[in-house]
């Protein structure tokens, strides 16, 4: 559960990176401060160093983007390529299957 003190210290973040400024405790203490919000005192730091480096606007963009994922639609006929590509590792796992049986013991034996 999200506590109170750390998404005060998240809006702060977001505030300074839609400003274009530099996130640093200092400057998450003071916009804390300007909206009266109190907070333990090691949120800010520990924001900070989190974010220390990491270029939070990507990092907001790219929420939800799958880095491996294909694309859906494709070319025309892309639609019979997968269940071919989908036959043949049945295929294969099949046989890898039967391969484990040949070796003369198994599981439960």
């Amino acid at each position: 559960m999200t506590s109170t003190s750390e998404l005060a210290c998240v809006y702060a973040a977001l505030i300074l990176t839609d400003d274009d400024i530099q996130i640093t405790a200092d400057k998450i203490n003071s916009i804390l401060g300007a909206a009266n919000v109190t907070v333990e005192p090691f949120w800010p730091g520990l924001f900070s160093k989190a974010l220390e480096g990491i270029d939070v606007r990507s990092l907001i963009s790219n929420v939800g983007v799958g880095g491996g994922a294909p694309a859906a639609g494709g070319a025309a006929g892309g639609e019979a390529q997968p269940e071919e590509a989908a036959k043949e590792e049945e295929k294969k796992e099949e046989s890898e299957e039967e391969s484990d049986d040949d070796m003369g013991f198994g599981l439960f034996d």
